[in-house]
């Protein structure tokens, strides 16, 4: 009986966790509108596809942290309509623009795990949505005016309970990330497209 070939296995080249330590700058743009880091100690950037139609693509400014722009998630949005910022996990979570609290809470976060989230009308685009998710600690409500990089809004970043595609590019073990995306809502989202259970 012939032996069983075994498949030989890759296992990841290492990658040295290294944290850009800086003061809650800009990182990237859309169309005009300026985010700030969330975390004074950042690891990556992960830029994506939005599950939301009215996402608007960031542009990355100039001299911005190290990022990627990941493969497809086929979700037919801009190749970077969302960023998923990997942060040190004690980082205070900051708010990454001016603007008003218009919806703050907890949400389903794929039909099983709890999570936060806050959405930011911003002051530079009012009428837009900023969103960021995935954190710990929620300490801003509905109508609290919120400044750029100063206003905390949650303790720390929120480890998930599954491995995310940002996870591909970071040290191990995986630090946790905030996700964050620019929603023009007066663009209709096709229905079925982020997922509801």
């Amino acid at each position: 009986m012939p032996s069983a070939t075994v498949p030989p296995t890759t296992a990841r080249a290492p990658v040295p966790l290294e944290y850009a330590e800086q003061n809650y700058e800009a990182f990237a743009t859309a169309l005009g509108l300026e985010l700030f880091l969330p975390a004074d100690r950042v690891e990556y950037i992960g830029f994506h596809e939005s599950g939301h139609d009215g996402s608007r693509q960031m542009s990355i400014l100039d001299g911005a942290l190290r990022h990627i722009t990941m493969e497809s998630r086929g979700r037919g949005t801009g190749s970077r309509t969302a960023a998923d910022i990997v942060v040190a996990p004690d980082a205070e979570i900051r708010s990454p623009v001016s603007g008003t609290v218009v919806r703050a809470g907890t949400y389903t976060l794929y039909c099983d795990h709890s999570d936060h989230f806050i959405v930011i009308d911003p002051v530079d685009h009012p009428g837009w949505e900023v969103k960021i998710f995935h954190f710990e600690g929620l300490q801003v409500a509905v109508g609290d005016l919120l400044e750029a990089g100063v206003t905390l809004l949650g303790t720390s970043a929120r480890v998930l309970p599954f491995e995310s595609q940002v996870d591909e590019f970071t040290a191990e073990p995986s630090n946790p990330h905030v996700h964050i995306e620019v929603v023009d809502p007066s663009i209709p989202d096709r229905p079925g497209t982020t997922g509801g259970c």
